[in-house]
């Protein structure tokens, strides 16, 4: 089954993107990618050509393919085919480029922890980035293709189930927000970032994650990485409290 970020993701993201440039997050690099990159034509393939650490991960998603069956009886190369569409989409944007390859390794069942961090590491950066071109924090869309951020405030802050406010809740209700732009975010635990928060701040969402094997019609879990721009704090969470094909 498809597995949702679930290290914890609470450092600022200006620890994570320090101002010299990323963390070095990943180990000795093994050959990659999975193509020839003497016949890489779309931007995206040479995008991962030139980048060490997207040739490593393209390498893994292509051996964890191989193992991979999907949990809900779909067609495995359909399956396989969005998650290349979701990366093709991407062109040239190394941010959104290791989102989708990690959002596969996810599918796949096999996402080794350095791949989330250098993801982390790239979208926290985009969403930086994001936030400079909209200086007035005006509202923006939900994202809806992976590697997309946007522009929005914090609406609610409440306990998991949402009949409590954060602020006072014990650690064991969970945590969840909703977002001026439709979006929202939900945890079992007390997630630091969004304890933190306050109602009204302006925070920037990239969607990192959409489930591609799930049931017929659930879309359920679809990840944002988000940055609260006063409170500094970050969060990785997907949108329901189950993944497609839960409860």
């Amino acid at each position: 089954m498809m597995r949702c970020f679930v290290r914890p993701y609470l450092l600022s993201v200006f620890a994570i993107v320090p101002a010299g440039g990323f963390l070095a997050v990943s180990p000795a690099l093994a050959d990659g990618p999975s193509f020839d990159c003497g016949k890489a034509n779309l931007p995206a393939e040479k995008a991962i050509c030139a980048d060490p650490q997207l040739s490593a991960i393209d390498l893994l998603v292509s051996k964890a393919y191989k193992e991979f069956e999907p949990a809900f009886g779909g067609d495995k190369r359909k399956i396989a085919r969005g998650l290349i569409a979701d990366r093709n989409a991407c062109k040239s944007d190394t941010a959104c480029i290791a989102s989708a390859l990690n959002n596969a390794l996810q599918t796949y069942g096999n996402a080794p922890s350095w791949v989330q961090d250098y993801t982390i590491a790239l979208i926290g950066k985009k969403a930086l980035d994001a936030a400079a071109r909209n200086p007035g924090n005006k509202d923006q869309p939900l994202p809806s293709a992976i590697g997309q951020c946007a522009s929005t405030h914090i609406e609610t802050l409440t306990t998991r189930l949402g009949d409590d406010p954060l602020e006072t809740a014990t650690p064991e209700a969970g945590s969840a927000a909703t977002f001026t732009n439709g979006g929202g975010a939900v945890s079992y635990d007390r997630e630091a970032g969004l304890a933190a928060a306050k109602v009204g701040e302006p925070v920037v969402m990239c969607l990192i994650s959409i489930p591609r094997d799930c049931p017929k019609d659930d879309d359920r879990g679809r990840v944002y990485y988000s940055v609260d721009l006063v409170a500094k704090g970050s969060w990785a969470l997907p949108d329901s409290q189950h993944m497609c094909g839960g409860a």
